[in-house]
C-alpha cells in the first residue's frame, strides 16, 4: 500500500502551486505550522466574520484557538454556540453555510490543480463551494497527490480510517464515512480561494 504521509518534494510543490494558480486558486508555501498560522491571520481583516471549520490541521497549528478567542475578529462559532439547535436550526444552517471568511483544510490536492474535501455531514461544503466570500485552506504537503483518482484513494485508504478513529474517541460514534465528496476543479472568482501549503505533516 502506498504511503500517504510522505512530504512532497520541492519540485512537486512548485508544480502543484502553478497548477492551482492556473485553475484560479491562489497558493503559496511556508516552512512550518507557526508560519502558516501567521500567514492566515494576516489575511483576515480586523472585524471580519470568520468561520473555522473542524480541522485537525487548524487545531495543530493553533488557528482554531487564535481566531475563536480573538477580539480582533467576529467568530461565527460564538454565534452558533449561543443558538438553540431545536428552535434555530435553519438560522444555524444559514450562518454556517455563508460566512464572510472561512478557514479550514482539505484532504487531497492534485498536482494538476484540483482540490478534494471529504465530509460526513457536508456542513463545511456550502461555504467552500460558493457561499463564503473568502476561503483559506492550510494544508500539509503530504496531501499532494498525482491526480483525482489517487486523491480519492488517499481519502479511502488513509484519511477515513484516521477520522473514524477520531470520531469514536471524540463523539462515541462507531466511525465516520465519506458521505459527500467535493472536488474543486477551478474557481471563477479571482482571489476567493487560497491554499497555504506547509512543509510539515499536518492533519490527515
Amino acid at each position: 500500500m502506498k504511503s500517504w504521509d510522505t512530504l512532497a518534494d520541492e519540485a512537486t510543490i512548485a508544480k502543484t502551486i502553478e497548477a492551482l494558480k492556473g485553475n484560479g486558486i491562489d497558493a503559496t508555501v511556508v516552512s512550518a505550522g507557526a508560519e502558516a498560522k501567521e500567514r492566515a491571520l494576516s489575511m483576515l481583516p480586523e472585524g471580519a466574520e470568520v468561520m473555522t471549520m473542524s480541522s485537525v490541521t487548524l487545531d495543530t497549528v493553533g488557528l482554531t484557538e487564535a481566531i475563536n478567542s480573538s477580539s480582533r475578529y467576529k467568530p461565527v462559532r460564538d454565534k452558533l454556540y449561543a443558538m438553540n439547535r431545536e428552535t434555530q436550526h435553519v438560522e444555524m444552517l444559514k450562518l454556517g453555510a455563508a460566512p464572510e471568511w472561512t478557514v479550514g483544510s482539505v484532504h487531497a490536492v492534485t498536482q494538476d490543480g484540483h482540490i478534494l474535501i471529504a465530509s460526513y455531514s457536508g456542513s463545511q461544503l456550502p461555504a467552500y463551494v460558493y457561499a463564503a466570500a473568502h476561503v483559506i485552506w492550510v494544508v500539509g504537503v503530504q496531501k499532494i497527490v498525482a491526480n483525482v483518482e489517487e486523491g480519492i484513494k488517499r481519502i479511502s485508504e488513509y484519511t477515513l480510517p484516521l477520522e473514524s478513529e477520531r470520531a469514536r474517541k471524540a463523539y462515541g460514534l462507531p466511525g465516520s464515512a465519506v458521505n459527500k465528496l467535493l472536488i474543486i476543479n477551478c474557481e471563477v472568482t479571482p482571489g476567493r480561494l487560497t491554499v497555504v501549503f506547509v512543509r510539515e505533516k499536518l492533519g490527515y
